[in-house]
């Protein structure tokens, strides 16, 4: 077997670069405190161990020339709807689905169904294949018959590209069957117009659109042409929800009334709208909620789901038979994965990872269901899984298994009609931002440290606060971050914690309280001091001034020096003595000033990033960044692929932010570039 792309390796690359990334900005003095940190990294606290999906493969039926010869569709869709279509050629007949043979079936009901299937199980088809139906049968060129809804018009244009495919190869221009036209507002006025004087047959549109639709006057000649609208399609049903799932609920209600459209059949597509239950539970929400979005019933079996087939056949885990054969399979060393698509799909080693990491059967229904995503490495990974049933070593079965799924990608072994290979698996990688270290107050040697974000030392009973740390850029000393809070009724004091840059109440927004945000600092080698004398000598020189009587601190920073409080570990200020306090100091906020290193930072103004560090300093775009190159120069080092799949698609949730981040690639590597050339040139200077 040749070389196969191993994703794998890339994702270890990825993550071994982010891992540098992050930890080139913490520097932390605290031994504590910085053992802490390596251990939760080491152990992937930010980048957990990835998630493995197989894509299941989809049961086939008919193919549309079977439904044409039933009758239940019109003659021209075997034309029409053809596999692998070109402008110079019609294809192969399409085999459907049966996910889309019953969507079709449900259709011509003329009752309202809603389809919820895994992505890339063609959705599109299972409403466009009715919609042409009725357009062929009642004839084209009368009005808007059919109006689909995407919520993004990437998904719309996506659509038009499909639609072409069908609708135009195969015709001379002018002489479709069955027009369609987009409609989301990125057209000219020139191509709006042309489509107010001659409507399509099918309108490809957003929600926000069609509501402007309903309520423009210079656009109701497009309500006009949908009067008896037949079809009203919501794509990726899932995204109305809340305050939007009731704007798209009336819109819907307002569509029927004002295309007069009493027998308007909605459709709905969603890849997950509910989780709980089987499958027949989760018919019953999910036609509970399209119920309320559409305006009129579905009924539950017409809420259609996906239907799983297996690639490997089934076998008993339990069989020492087939134990041994796995076992075997593992440890074979003359290749990695068999030879050939058959071999590759008998193979017991494929059979036991499309049984753990593919689909499983669904116990009340006997439904073929996909597996939750799991990790191969880990405690609850597939290795050790796979280990405990054969007994071999876990770090040979991790490899055994990132091999078949690496060897499922060599055309040796990919399916030999479709081309496609056995197993389509998904690697998710979640990266976080992160967060701080968190720490109680108490002793450098006492205290209890934590990097996951809580309120109170967990089996304290509330005792004791856990305050986020922050660390001085210069030195690594760190700092809890806190906000000193006064009772002026009461005369109550006490330091509760807080976000780091986290605004504070104004004094004056509440009269019995005053809030003042800063920091406490504790060292036992360096302790904050009260004596005049050693508390001139370590401020900065800027705040001091000569008088005759000696130097002191000049009025205008006096509220800014550190002041020694005695504290509780829940925070409280404590005035006598108590053996359960801890002396440290406070330092005001905008910190100006390391009591530890003495590094002083001459402006007040600015925020405190630049002098303070967390363990989440790195900034989103250039994490993303990071991420992006460090996928994109593994993929170029992957002669392996082809150079048209070396890509990365990435998304985002508006255009502002996928402007933003354009800009920061171009100026990242361009920055990136120059000091790489000064770097090379100053090696050389020194070379030579």
């Amino acid at each position: 077997m040749g070389r196969v792309f191993n994703v794998f390796k890339v994702r270890d690359q990825l993550v071994s670069d982010f891992k540098d990334y992050v930890t080139g900005f913490i520097h932390i003095n605290d031994e504590r405190i910085r053992g802490k940190v390596d251990e939760e990294f080491k152990h992937g606290f930010l980048w957990p161990e990835p998630l493995i999906q197989l894509n299941p493969s989809y049961e086939q039926t008919k193919y549309v020339d079977d439904l044409v010869e039933e009758g239940l569709l019109h003659p021209e869709c075997s034309r029409i709807f053809r596999r692998d279509k070109t402008p110079d050629s019609l294809g192969k007949p399409l085999r459907l689905y049966k996910h889309q043979e019953e969507a079709i079936r449900a259709a011509s009901s003329g009752g309202n169904y809603v389809l919820t299937t895994g992505t890339g199980s063609g959705k599109s088809l299972a409403f466009i294949i009715p919609i042409v139906d009725y357009v062929l049968r009642n004839g084209s060129g009368k009005g808007i018959q059919a109006i689909i809804v995407y919520p993004m018009n990437a998904l719309a244009n996506s659509q038009m590209e499909e639609l072409a495919r069908y609708l135009k190869h195969g015709y001379h221009e002018g002489r479709e069957p069955v027009t369609f036209r987009r409609y989301t507002g990125q057209e000219s006025m020139k191509e709006r117009e042309e489509i107010q004087e001659n409507p399509p047959d099918i309108l490809l549109t957003n929600y926000v659109m069609l509501e402007l639709i309903l309520t423009r006057v210079h656009e109701r000649g497009l309500v006009w042409a949908g009067q008896g609208l037949r079809f009203l399609v919501l794509d990726e049903l899932h995204t109305y929800r809340g305050r939007q799932g009731a704007d798209v609920a009336m819109l819907v209600r307002r569509v029927r009334e004002a295309f007069e459209a009493p027998n308007l059949q909605c459709v709905g597509t969603s890849a997950t709208m509910a989780s709980e239950g089987d499958f027949r539970d989760q018919q019953a929400q999910v036609a509970e909620v399209a119920s309320l979005l559409f305006g009129s019933a579905v009924a539950p079996d017409h809420v259609i789901g996906e239907t799983l087939c297996r690639v490997t056949p089934e076998r008993d885990f339990g069989d020492p038979e087939f134990i041994e054969e796995l076992t075997q399979s593992i440890m074979r060393s003359e290749s990695p994965a068999p030879k050939g698509y058959e071999a590759f799909r008998t193979d017991p080693l494929s059979v036991w990872i499309e049984s753990t990491l593919g689909v499983r059967k669904e116990e009340t229904t006997g439904r073929l269901v996909r597996q939750i995503p799991m990790s191969i490495t880990g405690p609850k990974g597939a290795g050790r899984k796979l280990a405990d049933l054969t007994g071999l070593d876990e770090r040979l079965c991790t490899e055994a298994i990132q091999n078949q799924l690496a060897a499922s990608y060599d055309p040796a072994n990919a399916h030999p009609q479709t081309e496609a290979a056995p197993f389509a698996f998904k690697l998710h990688q979640m990266i976080s931002r992160g967060d701080t270290a968190y720490a109680s107050i108490g002793s450098p040697d006492e205290r209890y440290i934590t990097l996951r974000g809580q309120r109170y030392v967990p089996g304290e009973d509330r005792s004791r606060f856990l305050y986020p740390l922050v660390f001085c850029r210069e030195c690594g000393h760190e700092y809890y971050s806190v906000t000193w809070v006064t009772q002026t009724g009461t005369g109550r004091v006490c330091y509760e914690p807080r976000q780091f840059g986290e605004m504070t109440f104004d004094d004056d927004e509440r009269d019995d309280i005053s809030y003042r945000p800063g920091y406490l600092y504790i060292d036992d080698d360096k302790p904050w001091t009260i004596d005049d004398g050693e508390v001139v000598a370590r401020v900065p020189d800027n705040w001091v001034e000569e008088m005759a009587t000696g130097r002191r601190i000049k009025r205008y920073y006096q509220d800014r020096v550190p002041s020694l409080v005695s504290l509780r570990p829940d925070g409280t200020v404590v005035q006598s003595a108590d053996d359960d306090r801890l002396v440290c100091a406070f330092v005001p906020s905008p910190f100006q000033f390391c009591p530890y290193c003495g590094i002083a930072h001459t402006s007040a103004r600015g925020g405190e990033y630049g002098k303070l560090s967390t363990l989440a300093t790195e900034g989103r775009s250039s994490a993303t960044t990071i991420i992006s190159l460090s996928a994109v120069q593994s993929l170029r080092k992957c002669d392996e692929l082809d150079s048209s799949t070396r890509k990365l698609l990435s998304f985002t949730d508006n255009r502002q932010d996928a402007s933003l981040q354009a800009g920061h690639f171009n100026d990242f590597v361009q920055v990136g570039l120059i000091r790489s050339a000064l770097y090379i040139s100053v090696w050389q200077s020194k070379s030579s």
